[in-house]
């Protein structure tokens, strides 16, 4: 029987899927404490970070293309860098995506029950995890459609807010003003909107000329994202200011009004189904090859014999996820995550300079990545940034003591 797959994808079939795979729990949430951090500059932090989601997507592309297997940063490090380079990558991609979970599970809870968000996003993060656990997967037509769905929820809303909007809104600084600080710290919430975009890089032997059709696919996927962010920004702006949107926990919600509230927390709620459901299989699989490779405790590799899917870390991510809902606010795990994914993305980066050649511009993209990556990382709020420091020191120190004890 022939195992190689088919290169039926072409662009506007690898850009859906990038589309419906960013098209997340993101774009409901980011915009309250990204607003907060920089008040109406948060209008500069979005192209920020849409530049360093292609320029991430971009090395990431690259090195999948160069080494077609299984887990992500950690793989690429970890064959271009070493093995505690790899490690250290997906140490940082397990508490980052755990946070994402966490983060989104919020999201949902919020728009689908408001005032019981949080029992929801824990019923949530265990349905789906048991789901993933069964190996039933969302295929990439059951992603465009819901990502779909989601487009025309927002485009009637944001259409519907045009009559009560008020440009001046849009510029109006709020209180406080925000620096250069605030600017990079809402850069690296607003990044948080962008995940997914690295689902691309996986699509290397089902596309048609990968080579010329990746690199487009990300372009395109990445632009339209930021098209969609930007206008449901500029239209929160203009709809209700700064400083409300600020302290708003459903910002679109509350800009859609009661006559469309119930259609669009609907919509947000199958957002967040789909990217949980995404984030779950991508975490089970990167916990898989650590510990395959002896990075994490071998029980994490264990693989059910019925479903033929490492059921050990689908159970240890969901407990996991569910503290971190239980006793996390939605904008702390956002910081969390979108920390530990730069950090990750940094590893990233650097594994793509190590594998182009020294002369020539292609290593102005892993470059400027890295820098973009770590710049936004450091200016994160700061107990983000000391937890993640903390963890991956951690992690790095009872790896290095397990080892040694291997050896003795």
């Amino acid at each position: 029987m022939d195992s190689t797959l088919q290169r039926r994808l072409g662009i506007p079939g690898a850009t859906a899927i990038g589309v419906a795979s960013m098209l997340g729990a993101g774009v409901f949430v980011v915009w309250a404490p990204a607003a907060a951090a920089a008040g109406s500059a948060v209008l500069v932090a979005l192209p920020l970070a849409a530049v360093i989601a292609a320029l991430n997507a971009t090395s990431t592309t690259r090195l999948a293309m160069r080494h077609p297997v299984s887990g992500g940063a950690y793989a690429y490090g970890r064959a271009e860098l070493g093995p505690t380079a790899g490690f250290a990558a997906g140490l940082l991609f397990l508490l980052g995506k755990t946070a994402s979970v966490a983060a989104i599970a919020l999201v949902g809870g919020e728009y689908l029950w408001p005032g019981l968000g949080r029992l929801v996003a824990v019923a949530l993060v265990l349905v789906l995890a048991v789901v993933n656990a069964t190996g039933v997967r969302a295929t990439a037509v059951v992603s465009a459609v819901a990502a779909g769905i989601v487009v025309v929820v927002l485009v009637v809303v944001l259409a519907l807010s045009v009559p009560g909007a008020d440009a001046r809104a849009i510029t109006a600084p709020g209180a406080p003003a925000a620096g250069p600080l605030g600017v990079l710290t809402a850069t690296g919430l607003i990044f948080f909107a962008f995940a997914g975009y690295a689902r691309v890089a996986t699509l290397g032997e089902e596309v048609r000329d990968p080579v010329r059709t990746l690199p487009r696919a990300v372009l395109l996927a990445v632009t339209t994202v930021f098209i969609i962010s930007a206008a449901t920004l500029i239209a929160l702006l203009a709809g209700l200011g700064v400083d409300r949107l600020a302290e708003s926990p459903a910002p679109v919600a509350e800009l859609a009004g009661p006559g469309w509230e119930v259609a669009l927390r609907i919509a947000a709620g199958i957002a967040c189904i789909g990217s949980l459901t995404g984030v779950l299989a991508g975490l089970s699989r990167t916990g898989f090859a650590m510990a395959r490779d002896g990075e994490l405790p071998r029980v994490l590799a264990r693989i059910s014999r019925r479903t033929a899917t490492p059921v050990v870390s689908d159970a240890v991510v969901a407990v996991v996820a569910v503290a971190a809902v239980l006793v996390l606010e939605p904008a702390q795990v956002i910081g969390i995550s979108a920390c530990a994914v730069l950090g990750y993305y940094a590893i990233a980066h650097l594994a793509a300079l190590r594998a182009t050649p020294p002369l020539g511009l292609g290593r102005v993209i892993p470059i400027a990545g890295l820098v973009g990556c770590l710049a936004v990382a450091f200016a994160t709020p700061w107990p983000a940034l000391a937890g993640v420091a903390l963890t991956l020191a951690a992690g790095i120190g009872v790896r290095a003591v397990a080892r040694h004890s291997r050896r003795a």
